[in-house]
């Protein structure tokens, strides 16, 4: 039976998170999008000018096609909230912070980069994650950010839920009528 995340719950890095054929599919996707953006950017969070989309359609498909694994790692029965991806390219930074209601139970998933790493740090922790792993963590309570990227690029894809029986299940579809809308 599926529950609450125990108060010990943190974060937990799930390797093989996206087999390697979502990998290929996702990072060629992801270089389409970004060498053809010509209004997507993410100018809040990046000087630079980062492409990054809310709610993509592949993506949401990837916060359905995952759910289930989010619910073992969690142990919670979540509903799914939204999507965004971005790809970081050099000198991109994110501040720290902490996610919107939405974001009770997020994954980040390293889709693809140039190898060079580039920490994520969750309440402090040092995180590197590899192409195709994920990180789960609980975005509202853990302060999150990332240092100065020295690298040419790195996709990421992040997925959003929030707990079915908890006080932010309101959010489900981030207020949307449905995913992918």
């Amino acid at each position: 039976m599926l529950g609450t995340i125990g108060k010990d719950f943190r974060y937990k890095i799930i390797d093989n998170f996206l087999s390697k054929d979502e990998i290929q599919l996702l990072e060629k996707y992801c270089f389409f999008i970004h060498r053809s953006n010509r209004e997507q950017f993410d100018e809040v969070r990046n000087n630079n000018g980062d492409t990054g989309i809310y709610i993509d359609p592949l993506m949401e498909s990837l916060l359905l096609s995952k759910q289930k694994i989010i619910e073992t790692e969690s142990n919670l029965k979540l509903f799914p909230t939204y999507t965004y991806w971005r790809m970081y390219t050099r000198f991109a930074t994110l501040k720290r912070h902490r996610d919107r209601p939405s974001c009770e139970i997020s994954a980040s998933v390293q889709i693809s980069s140039d190898g060079v790493e580039w920490p994520l740090y969750l309440d402090g922790k040092e995180i590197i994650l590899k192409n195709g792993q994920a990180v789960i963590y609980t975005g509202m309570e853990l302060p999150h950010w990332r240092e100065v990227f020295e690298g040419d690029y790195q996709a990421q894809c992040f997925l959003h839920y929030v707990d079915s029986n908890g006080k932010n299940k309101d959010w489900k579809f981030d207020k949307r009528p449905d995913v992918g809308m």
